[in-house]
């Protein structure tokens, strides 16, 4: 059985996530994981499945790709077990927007050894906001938090950071 990563991205149209879907499982893809979302008028898809060889995939997503999205599809080993091995915690900033915000962020929780699992930022008008969630070495998030504190006071942001259910996908 093949594991492939699957990006589709294009401008927005009704039906862009049934027509993916479709195709890959008239090819007999099952998707595991997904992402999708819209961004200023653009789709933008992420996924993993398994099942068809990588060839067999973008076939089957040819005539998607017909009408202006592109698609990639490339074949991925699977996720050993156990790879995240940290805490879940929920990072959330927001602010006035300026050049910088997530370079910065991310770059104080990879210091501290955290590995960001997903990420969403967000610019509403004036107000930024970006929300991380980050898997943790355990006893890290106290001084993750308190070099946030000080990254935040240097961007002119709030930043928040705090456990996540684990019960809640």
């Amino acid at each position: 059985m093949h594991e492939l990563a699957i990006t589709v991205i294009g401008p927005d149209r009704t039906g862009i996530v049934a027509d993916v879907a479709e195709a890959l499982a008239e090819v007999g893809a099952n998707l595991t994981d997904s992402t999708m979302t819209r961004l200023r008028g653009h789709f933008a898809m992420t996924l993993i499945c398994n099942g068809p060889t990588a060839a067999a995939a973008e076939q089957a997503l040819e005539p998607i790709t017909a009408g202006g999205l592109v698609a990639t599809v490339r074949k991925v080993e699977p996720e050993s077990e156990g790879a995240l091995n940290g805490q879940p915690y929920l990072v959330s900033v927001h602010g006035a927007d300026r050049l910088g915000i997530v370079a910065a962020v991310t770059r104080v929780v990879a210091a501290a050894g955290g590995s960001i699992t997903d990420l969403t930022t967000r610019l509403t008008g004036p107000l930024y906001v970006m929300v991380a969630e980050v898997d943790l070495p355990d006893g890290a998030a106290d001084e993750l938090a308190e070099r946030l504190a000080v990254a935040a006071s240097e961007l002119g942001v709030d930043v928040t950071v705090r456990r996540s259910d684990s019960e809640i996908l």
